[in-house]
């Protein structure tokens, strides 16, 4: 029987990994993105359905989960950083953004979507946070405290959901090399976003992030990964990072 996987931030990056990966294995997949044309072309790869959608706006998530029939995974992927500012000098319009992404994002789709998710034998929520949302760092509170509301949000659900079928999975990746995450951050700065990974032997990628996804929904229903931590080899902690070279090619 077909499942169906709904993966948010689905045009690019993470999201746009996870989705093929899911159709790789089988799964109908329904992409998720405010940005239509590069979210039809994901879709076009996977053979999955598009679906243009703000998922901070509460009333058009709803509206969305009453057109799908069944959702078996739900892969809250949708968020990101903007801004490297100290606490004493962040925007206050950037950190309501990156709350209403990350959290109130998953918030909306967990909610629509539940109803779908224990259905049958069960389902299966994968929210993408951060090891931001473990460990803080000078410049990075907003998307730190976003990311811990998220964390906090999974947690909680977890507990609720006990005795039901449904599992609530954390994934959270260090540092990925993706086209857009460190270029949104920036605001467009190509130097900046690029100093991020320079001299960094092999960051993660999206497609590694997105292996992890498979591998945890893939498991057994009776069998949850609480959380999975993934960084590059390079990545010791969230502030030791080694750059250099460390793989002999």
């Amino acid at each position: 029987m077909t499942t169906t996987a709904v993966v948010t931030g689905a045009s690019s990056g993470i999201g746009a990994a996870v989705a093929r990966r899911l159709a790789k294995e089988g799964y109908d997949v329904v992409l998720v993105a405010r940005r239509g044309e590069l979210l039809d072309r994901v879709a076009a790869e996977t053979g999955g359905r598009a679906v243009v959608l703000d998922v901070t706006d509460a009333e058009a998530v709803r509206a969305f989960a009453d057109t799908l029939d069944a959702c078996d995974v739900l892969v809250n992927n949708a968020g990101g950083a903007l801004g490297a500012d100290t606490v004493a000098e962040g925007s206050p319009a950037h950190w309501q953004q990156m709350y209403s992404v990350n959290v109130l994002g998953t918030l909306h789709l967990t909610q629509a979507l539940l109803p779908l998710l224990r259905q049958d034998g069960g389902g299966t929520v994968v929210n993408i946070t951060s090891t931001a949302a473990h460990c803080t760092y000078e410049s990075g509170g907003g998307y730190s405290a976003a990311k811990h509301a998220q964390y906090a949000l999974g947690e909680t659900l977890r507990l609720e959901l006990c005795g039901e079928p449904v599992r609530v999975v954390e994934v959270a990746p260090g540092m990925v090399h993706t086209e857009e995450f460190a270029l949104n951050r920036f605001h467009g700065d190509r130097e900046r976003a690029s100093a991020v990974y320079a001299g960094v032997d092999r960051p993660l990628r999206a497609e590694d992030v997105a292996e992890c996804v498979s591998f945890a929904v893939a498991l057994p229903q009776h069998v949850n990964v609480d959380q999975l931590v993934v960084r590059p080899l390079a990545q010791a902690a969230q502030h030791k990072t080694h750059r250099g070279p460390l793989f002999q090619s």
